[in-house]
């Protein structure tokens, strides 16, 4: 059931034209927290009080994602679940949004290749050369590949249809909230900590796939991870920046401060076709992922 939700949301995903018409789930969860921030966060309570706060905001979209997962799964039989399930993969949105980058790179529009990066990461893009727009691109890439495909699929198998909403829902908590920022610090404490917690075995994962289908970056993957700042980023990312032996992370620029992030890899800089070796190795973990699929669904007792 997984793998066909997997394989029916690669070919169709979530067509645009569906979209304008009735806009995706994510959309509908990120509205409720967005809701619940507005009424909750008050500036003027203390950090204690608005941690609470939090914790009862994860609360709410936990037990409201799960029970709608749960009355799908209960009362919509195996096709149904298999279909909503596309609700909560990205494999082909991801897939579009790089190959969005890689083509007026590919021409030498650099300032479309900006626009299109822009759209897909949070830093200053302004100022990025060619190699800067595609080590952008590989990074988010890298990292969407256990947010958007490996964690869904891994808590869609663990836990049916309400793993699944119930992961796509902190994630989305953790975007819109988990920030270190004072607005949220104490406010988003509990969606960022329960983020982490969900995508520990999944972001592993999704590194070990990218060094399989990569081919090579293994030791890049176990000696760098633990440099990013979260205890699951760097996994994808570092193993990316071993099978593509370039370097990724550095220096980068938000809302015009300076980040002095942690370099993964110790290869040479990233360069255009690295982008599209990086798409290469993704299409590639993600049929190692159905392959794994596959397997486990023949070697499940029935």
């Amino acid at each position: 059931m997984v793998l066909a939700a997997a394989a029916l949301e690669a070919v169709l995903g979530y067509p645009e034209a569906l979209h304008r018409r009735i806009p995706h789930p994510v959309v509908w969860i990120g509205a409720l927290i967005s809701r619940l921030e507005a009424g909750l966060n008050r500036p003027t309570w203390s950090d204690a009080t608005r941690r609470a706060a939090g914790v009862a905001t994860l609360a709410i979209i936990v037990l409201v994602s799960g029970l709608v997962g749960w009355l799908l799964a209960k009362f919509g039989g195996p096709y149904v679940m298999a279909v909503v399930g596309t609700l909560g993969l990205a494999q082909r949105s991801l897939h579009q949004h790089v190959t969005a980058v890689l083509r007026p790179l590919q021409s030498g529009d650099l300032v479309a290749a900006r626009e299109a990066v822009g759209m897909i990461v949070g830093r200053d893009v302004a100022g990025l050369d060619a190699g800067g727009v595609a080590a952008a691109a590989i990074e988010s890439l890298a990292e969407s590949f256990n947010d958007g495909v490996v964690a869904p699929i891994f808590w869609f198998v663990v836990a049916g249809l309400p793993g699944l909403f119930v992961y796509k829902a902190v994630n989305t908590a953790d975007s819109l909230i988990g920030h270190r920022e004072p607005r949220w610090r104490a406010f988003g404490w509990a969606s960022a900590r329960f983020d982490d917690l969900l995508n520990l075995a999944p972001a592993r994962l999704a590194g070990a796939l990218i060094a399989l289908a990569g081919r090579g970056g293994w030791s890049v993957m176990i000696r760098d991870a633990g440099k990013h700042a979260s205890p699951n980023a760097g996994w994808p990312e570092a193993a990316m920046a071993g099978a593509l032996g370039v370097r990724l992370g550095g220096a980068a620029w938000y809302d015009g401060e300076r980040s002095d992030r942690p370099m993964f890899g110790s290869g040479r800089e990233v360069q255009t076709e690295d982008l599209q070796r990086a798409l290469r190795i993704y299409l590639a973990a993600c049929a190692i992922l159905w392959l794994l699929l596959a397997l486990g669904g023949l070697a499940w007792p029935r």
